[in-house]
């Protein structure tokens, strides 16, 4: 169970990098300050942005932590399909005030520019999600000093992870919220996702690399639990989603405990990605027509959440949640991670003693 992570922090706990704004270095600052691995997220940021959120992380804590890249996506043909969803979210714009956006806004995320700042200005870790980055890259990462992360929803995108030359694999089972890290976008495969327990099984029999488990965490007894089943640590975001140094919306964090939001489920409506979020009024109307295109869905969209953010509508915004949601403690974030790592002591030392891991 030992891996390059765990020699790097004290306790086992992965904050996950939670694009949009949510990741912002007070966060990682104060779990990284606090034993765990705090993580910025460079999704949807420019490269010069994402420095400067490093430069300030770094004034922050000089505990180790990581940044999180997303994968160029190949392109996508049937334009006729995003321009019939913008007409479908028209009423959507009048709403809100607001112009929709521009859906050919950028496919790579600026990957070639963030990779350049991460080898010119190495940090401890970089994690990739949406796929996996050739081995050339890995290796340049590794002679920088950097341990490379990538994420993987089945034992084949584990085997493809290990191939890549990558230190450790992120096991996300289909409970967590946010952005499913698929290697390939099939819509053919949408809702059928595997959970986390059954996963970290099935990649520990087919990858001899760590595993990070993520997905629906939210108590010490669970990263028992997949520490137990060969994980090496847990990633949590859903439960840092609700701490005060988070950047999410405040109608967001109070959504995650709200009982008129009673359940999660995987949608495309945001994004034109399958991702998990509380089920609101947007989900409800555009998810069964929102085609598989990202980012163009999401290029169309952002101004749209946005907007309804500023408003305080929680019903018009992309509200991720991971299944666990309902679990989720106001605590300062450097103190959930204490209160994770005493309950995972404690779940344990009951489990050694064969009595009650709760």
């Amino acid at each position: 169970m030992s891996s390059p992570l765990t020699g790097l922090v004290p306790h086992p706990i992965v904050q996950a990098p939670m694009a949009g704004g949510v990741s912002v270095p007070q966060l990682a600052a104060a779990v990284s300050e606090a034993g765990g691995l705090g993580f910025l997220a460079a999704g949807y940021k420019t490269a010069d942005g994402m420095y400067q959120e490093i430069k300030q992380l770094r004034g922050l804590t000089s505990r180790p932590f990581g940044v999180n890249v997303l994968m160029p996506q190949p392109e996508y043909a049937e334009s006729g399909a995003v321009e019939v969803y913008a007409h479908q979210l028209a009423g959507e714009a009048a709403w809100y005030e607001t112009e929709l956006g521009d859906p050919d806004s950028g496919r790579d995320d600026g990957y070639d520019a963030k990779l350049a700042v991460l080898l010119d200005n190495p940090v401890p870790v970089v994690s990739f999600h949406f796929g996996v980055p050739g081995r050339e890259v890995i290796d340049s990462l590794r002679r920088a000093g950097t341990l490379t992360l990538v994420t993987a929803t089945t034992a084949e995108e584990a085997r493809a992870v290990e191939q890549a030359g990558a230190d450790a694999v992120i096991a996300q089972g289909v409970e967590a919220g946010g952005h499913q890290g698929t290697h390939r976008d099939v819509p053919d495969s949408d809702g059928s996702g595997t959970g986390l327990l059954a996963l970290i099984a099935q990649i520990r029999e087919t990858v001899g690399i760590p595993v990070v488990a993520a997905g629906g965490i939210m108590r010490g007894s669970q990263i028992a639990a997949v520490l137990a089943a060969g994980a090496s640590a847990a990633q949590l975001g859903t439960a840092f989603l609700a701490t005060p140094e988070s950047g999410a919306a405040a109608v967001h964090k109070q959504a995650l405990t709200d009982p008129l939001f009673v359940r999660t489920a995987l949608t495309r409506a945001f994004s034109g990605r399958p991702a998990r979020g509380l089920v609101n009024r947007f989900l409800r109307e555009h998810g069964p027509y929102a085609p598989a295109a990202y980012p163009e869905i999401h290029h169309l969209t952002s101004p749209l959440r946005k907007a309804a953010a500023k408003a305080g509508d929680a019903q018009g915004m992309a509200l991720w949640a991971g299944q666990g949601h309902r679990l989720a403690r106001e605590l300062p974030a450097g103190r959930l991670v204490e209160v994770l790592a005493g309950e995972l002591a404690d779940a344990r030392t009951a489990l050694s003693a064969g009595g009650d891991a709760r």
